[in-house]
């Protein structure tokens, strides 16, 4: 499966997934010059910035590790211009990963890291 293909079936997953917890879908794929975020999610009074990581299996660690510094960086920048766009004000933000382990065979297993960064 391609790659991208592969990464927007994860975002699928986990945005099913987090439905099922009660989270309401508001976004997804949201783009800037610099940035893209996976998943916008309400969570109450919470506006919830998702990124998603879809492996097959951990040989290259844990998929939260690849959200790094610098990624966190580019997601903040994602979320500001969202805000600014949509004229968001007085809501607090959180920033969530959403681990996706998609096994050759077998359901997929979540991960599901609150204020991860």
């Amino acid at each position: 499966m391609e790659k991208t293909s592969f990464g927007r079936e994860g975002e699928a997953l986990a945005r099913q997934y987090l439905e099922n917890k009660g989270y309401r879908f508001l976004d997804a794929n949201f783009r800037t010059s610099h940035s893209e975020i996976d998943l916008i999610m309400d969570d109450g009074d919470v506006l919830v910035f998702v990124e998603v990581k879809s492996r097959h299996n951990r040989r290259y660690g844990e998929p939260v590790e690849a959200v790094n510094p610098f990624k966190q960086r580019h997601i903040r920048f994602g979320a500001r211009a969202y805000v600014l766009k949509k004229k968001i004000v007085d809501r607090r933000i959180r920033f969530d990963v959403v681990e996706v382990m998609v096994p050759r065979e077998g359901k997929p297993l979540f991960r599901h890291t609150r204020n991860a960064f």
